[in-house]
């Protein structure tokens, strides 16, 4: 016989019979049992403009379990007509260039002006804990409490494939609860600008004065994702050096490939402490999807990034699936261990899992 109470299922048994003979109440065994998750709740709240429900749906999005990420999917159903109407903008920069102070006070300026702003900053986990470790909410404080503002990080989990995955997810919610920017911070090393590039419609670079010595720290490949570049920091006795950086760097870009056909790469003075320089760079920005827009060239590479994406996603499903069938890991190991003791080769241990 079972009863519900409260979301949850009250199990009856045969109770012990007490010492005198007379009958007991039975004993009850409490099971717990998942509560559905309201789909249609969260849709609700994040087409309202919610913040908590934003908050709620990322965290879904987020969630491993295999019925939350049906849930996810529900809901990333419901909203995809709302999404796609923002402009994403990718923001990476070399050490110190103040990557979160320029977010700050570019967010600032932006969500002054009426604009609905949602930073994603792709936060590497740590490695013992797998936690975000950056604590952007801590870095934007001013922003962060801003009615036309939402900052979420988004642990990678020590993997790209976390980033491109949950990051584009997410920036479908924010566009469907209505943020038409949305800033995607980068951690500044390896492939995570590559990542990045492939979700942005605009990519934009930090980089500090002394372009002497900066082009020779700045790697040519992230220079050519680039559609505009800050020389940031450009106040007080700098604003001369700011100047004459950039325009080293704009001499520099001439000979490089485009990131955009048809858009020449800018380079914009900025001072994020002044402030001075940010609307010039919202202008540029503007004018650049504008150009785009005329040319066909912002549709295609969102085109592109679709595919993109969809075939990324495939890879992704296709490790997940290789390492969970049963024994895998036992193989795995196994063959490591005859790698490692040379009775192997790396390509002939590929092909004795494949074998099969």
């Amino acid at each position: 016989m079972t009863e519900r109470s409260g979301g949850e299922e009250l199990r009856t048994g045969g109770g012990v019979p007490p010492h005198d003979g007379m009958s007991a109440s039975p004993r009850r065994k409490f099971v717990k049992r998942k509560r559905p998750v309201p789909v249609g709740d969260i849709e609700a709240e994040i087409r309202s403009g919610s913040r908590l429900g934003l908050a709620r749906g990322i965290t879904l999005l987020e969630s491993r379990s295999p019925d939350d990420r049906a849930a996810a999917q529900e809901l990333l159903l419901g909203l995809l007509p709302e999404s796609g109407n923002s402009i994403r903008i990718g923001i990476t920069g070399v050490p110190g260039a103040g990557k979160s102070t320029f977010i700050e006070a570019f967010g600032l300026t932006l969500a002054e002006a009426g604009h609905k702003v949602a930073v994603l900053a792709i936060d590497p986990s740590s490695t013992v804990t797998g936690g975000s470790i950056l604590g952007d909410k801590t870095r934007m404080e001013e922003l962060a409490r801003h009615p036309n503002a939402f900052i979420r990080p988004s642990p990678s989990s020590g993997t790209l494939g976390g980033v491109h995955r949950k990051t584009r997810e997410t920036m479908l919610l924010c566009e469907a609860a209505g943020y038409d920017i949305i800033l995607i911070e980068t951690v500044g090393v390896g492939q995570s600008e590559t990542a990045v590039r492939g979700m942005a419609d605009f990519f934009l670079l930090l980089v500090l004065t002394g372009a002497g010595d900066e082009l020779q720290g700045v790697k040519k490949g992230i220079m050519e994702l680039a559609d505009g570049i800050i020389v940031h920091k450009a106040d007080g006795d700098n604003v001369l050096a700011a100047k004459r950086t950039a325009r080293e760097y704009k001499q520099f870009l001439r000979m490089l490939q485009p990131a955009t056909p048809g858009w020449q790469t800018s380079v914009v003075p900025v001072s994020s402490i002044v402030p001075s320089g940010l609307e010039g760079v919202w202008e540029t920005i503007s004018r650049f999807k504008e150009q785009t827009g005329a040319s066909g060239q912002w549709e295609a590479r969102r085109k592109a990034q679709l595919k993109e994406w969809f075939r990324e996603a495939i890879e992704d499903r296709l490790i997940e699936s290789f390492f969970a069938a049963h024994g895998r890991k036992t193989q795995v190991a196994r063959l490591e261990e005859e790698i490692l003791h040379g009775r192997l080769t790396v390509t002939a241990a590929v092909d004795d899992l494949f074998s099969e």
